[in-house]
């Protein structure tokens, strides 16, 4: 984005927009009128103005207008998220104080005190986005901390990144991998806890599209492929249930709701199978108008299990016991009697409308005081977050994230009190994570439990179902052992507070230790050259060093005979060699710097994998073994030379997180005439012959040379991997398609 400074100095009640402005205007009020009740225009007319004037000549990395932008997220919030006039007002104004030279003051003096909070709750996060300095960890933390005050602020934050993701192609492909994967790690996540569904899977699939584009798109286009013979399906398969629903006088609507690409992808690739072999690919939604009840829902389930045969197991009821985040169906899945498993969803309006947007559609902002008893549970939520950010540490940010990570994703068990209560935990809860759900002092003092009324170890995992007593004794029992036990960031954070507290004792009688005989020979250091004498110990702080001391794995006397080699020469042995190796290093970052610098000159010329790198010398990652045809970016090593890894590779993105500064952008040349390592796993019927025909498929018809075959059978069915060398993706995807055609193979797809 080109940002130029403007002054405030406009009468909004007088300025007459353009055509096209009024237009996009008109545009974005119709979607409040349709989403909201008696919205304020006036308000949101005077919020687009301002925007449109404040970024008058700036434009985003597209070319287009900046003001696009924020009326792009404004319409997500009206339509998609379904806040209110203020959230649209406060959307549109959301990149004013922090590019232009508006300040909060004139914001709280155009659109008055709430407005200019949101405002200035979205400028802080953004400002702790852009911070180089920040950890991930950290703002993942602070936009915790503002959600607990307004949820507002970060449902139009939300928004923002929903938009940017939808236009992250117009940005460099070292970007686009950057924001895709704080996208993928933190706003998704976030907003599958809000309930946010739809969001939360788009930005998965935008996530999905810009790191690994080949996947994306050849799973797209299947479910193009495959779309007339699914509805088609779907009406079949609906026919006897419609026909019952309108006899008993239901006023329903039917959705066959494809899966979302990503959830696909990952499916593929924890089960280890192919696109084909992938058999819930899709969902039938029935959706009851109102006035239907959720015991109208009960019986459609029992219209459906008359035509069809459920699957016990995979029967959930989310009506009667909802997620944290809200969301209330019925899910089971049938077997037609063709054998296809199918997977039915039934709600009521008001249920989807909830499972879409998340209860924020419904947050007491919206419709008054009268909506806050019907949706308690989104406070329950805020209260929930305002728990796990009491005291937090700033230097356990990575550990806080971690765990509040862990309980976003995971799957949840539903548990009671011995008096009834019902409790929400994530799955691989224990009774300790159950103890400290209930109270902190609790977890301490747990020193047995009783499940279902039988005394069980306090390191037994719970089930859905389970009644739990904790039996509590009269002082503290905390274990630092059950670190390994507990995922309940409650539980993890007070065991690690406790551990810590152990750790500091440990460590005080280590330096008192240190402190008698130091007083002893009259040694005199600073906590400098302690410092200095604790890092050529190897010890990582001078806190550690003293740890060990007072742990007795390390003799206090060693330490006194380091402090005399010190004292006595001012330095230790070596250290001038020490000095000599960071002037080394120091030549290194900048031989680092220079390899940067070109990289980034030869990629304005499109950098290409045949060795025209400007002497670079370049090697292709063992990790994820790219091959010409894949989306690739290159990591520039320590050692000067570039690294080239997949958009889509686990390790990639960890560099891209930790040292995104040696991440540049590479294509392939359009013919390397070098080959490459590519991998296929087969899986089939075993058969006298079958690896002949392998190989002579490979090596005979396709001329492709092979490295290993490494093939298993167990009772008739096989399977087995094929590393062999290819040219380029192209080539892989042959080999690939020809031994499908051999007689007994039924999979075969590139082995990650």
């Amino acid at each position: 984005m080109s940002q130029t400074k403007v002054t405030y100095n406009y009468n909004l009640d007088e300025y007459e927009l353009a055509e096209v402005q009024q237009g996009d205007l008109a545009k974005l009020l119709e979607l409040c009128r349709k989403n909201m009740k008696d919205p304020d225009e006036k308000l949101v007319e005077r919020a687009f103005k301002l925007t449109y004037l404040s970024h008058d000549g700036i434009t985003r990395a597209s070319g287009e207008p900046y003001y696009l932008h924020p009326l792009a997220v404004a319409e997500i919030i009206a339509e998609e998220i379904g806040m209110d006039d203020v959230s649209v007002a406060a959307a549109l104004l959301h990149d004013t104080v922090e590019d232009t030279d508006i300040t909060l003051k004139d914001i709280e003096q155009e659109f008055g005190p709430v407005v200019m909070q949101l405002i200035d709750g979205l400028t802080k996060i953004s400002g702790v986005f852009k911070s180089k300095n920040v950890k991930q960890a950290e703002t993942f933390m602070k936009l915790l901390m503002y959600m607990a005050e307004d949820l507002r602020v970060v449902l139009i934050k939300f928004a923002d990144r929903l938009h940017n993701m939808r236009t992250i192609h117009h940005l460099p492909r070292k970007k686009q991998l950057s924001i895709a994967t704080e996208t993928i790690e933190l706003y998704a996540p976030f907003a599958h806890r809000f309930g946010l569904y739809k969001i939360k899977s788009e930005l998965e699939d935008l996530c999905f599209k810009a790191t690994d584009p080949t996947g994306y798109k050849f799973i797209a286009r299947k479910l193009r492929d495959k779309k007339e013979s699914r509805e088609e399906f779907i009406d079949v398969f609906m026919e006897p249930i419609r026909e019952q629903l309108e006899r008993s006088g239901f006023n329903f609507e039917i959705k066959g709701r494809p899966k979302h690409i990503y959830s696909i992808y990952k499916k593929m690739m924890r089960q280890q199978k192919p696109f084909e072999e992938i058999y819930d690919l899709f969902a039938i939604r029935i959706i009851l108008d109102e006035p239907h009840t959720k015991e109208d829902c009960w019986r459609v389930y029992s219209f459906i299990t008359d035509s069809y045969t459920p699957i016990p197991e995979r029967f959930r009821d989310f009506v009667s016991v909802p997620k944290a985040n809200g969301y209330r169906s019925l899910h089971t899945t049938v077997i037609t009697n063709r054998g296809r498993k199918v997977e039915v969803q039934i709600r009521t309006r008001h249920m989807d409308e909830i499972a879409e947007k998340g209860l924020a559609a419904h947050w007491k902002y919206k419709e008054g005081a009268e909506q806050q008893g019907k949706e308690a549970g989104l406070d329950k939520f805020v209260d929930w977050v305002r728990e796990v950010l009491d005291n937090p540490r700033p230097d356990a940010a990575t550990e806080f994230v971690e765990d509040f990570q862990l309980n976003l994703y995971s799957r949840e068990i539903y548990v009671f009190t011995p008096n009834g209560e019902l409790r929400t935990l994530p799955q691989g809860s224990t009774p300790i994570d159950f103890a400290f759900d209930i109270h902190s002092e609790i977890g301490e003092r747990a020193i047995a439990a009783k499940v279902n009324g039988k005394m069980v170890p306090l390191r037994n995992k719970l089930s859905s179902g389970d009644q739990v007593e904790i039996i509590t004794g009269k002082v503290s029992n905390l274990n630092p052992d059950w670190i390994n036990d507990v995922v309940t960031h409650k539980a993890r954070s007070r065991i690690r507070q406790y551990i810590r507290q152990e750790e500091r004792k440990v460590s005080d009688d280590g330096r008192e230790m240190w402190e008698k005989k130091a007083e002893r020979y009259n040694f005199e250091l600073s906590d400098q050259d302690l410092a200095k004498i604790a890092n050529k110990l190897e010890f990582p702080s001078i806190q550690a060093m003293f740890f060990a001391i007072g742990s007795d794995s390390y003799d206090v006397n060693r330490l006194v005979k380091a402090v005399r080699s010190f004292l006595s020469k001012g330095r230790f042995e070596g250290e001038e060699e020490e000095k000599a190796a960071q002037k080394d290093d120091k030549k290194t970052e900048v031989y680092d710097d220079r390899i940067i610098g070109d990289a980034q000159t030869a990629n304005k010329q499109m950098l290409t994998m045949d060795g025209n790198l400007d002497n670079i010398k370049y090697s292709f990652s063992k990790c994820c073994n790219p091959i010409p045809g894949d989306d690739v970016v290159g990591y520039i090593s320590r050692n000067g030379g570039l690294k080239i890894h997949r958009t889509n590779c686990n390790n990639l993105k960890h560099l891209i997180k930790t040292e995104p500064e040696y991440i540049v952008d590479v294509s392939w040349s359009k013919k390397s005439g070098n080959q490459f390592i590519g991998a296929i796993k087969i899986i089939g019927e075993d058969r006298v012959g079958l690896i002949n025909d392998i190989s002579n498929m490979i090596s005979t018809t396709l001329k492709t040379n092979m490295k290993s075959i490494n093939v298993s059978s167990d009772t008739g069915a096989f399977e087995g991997t094929i590393i062999l060398y290819v040219d380029d993706l192209k080539h892989l995807e042959n080999v690939i398609k020809r031994v499908m055609k051999i007689d007994g193979i039924k999979q075969a797809y590139r082995y990650e």
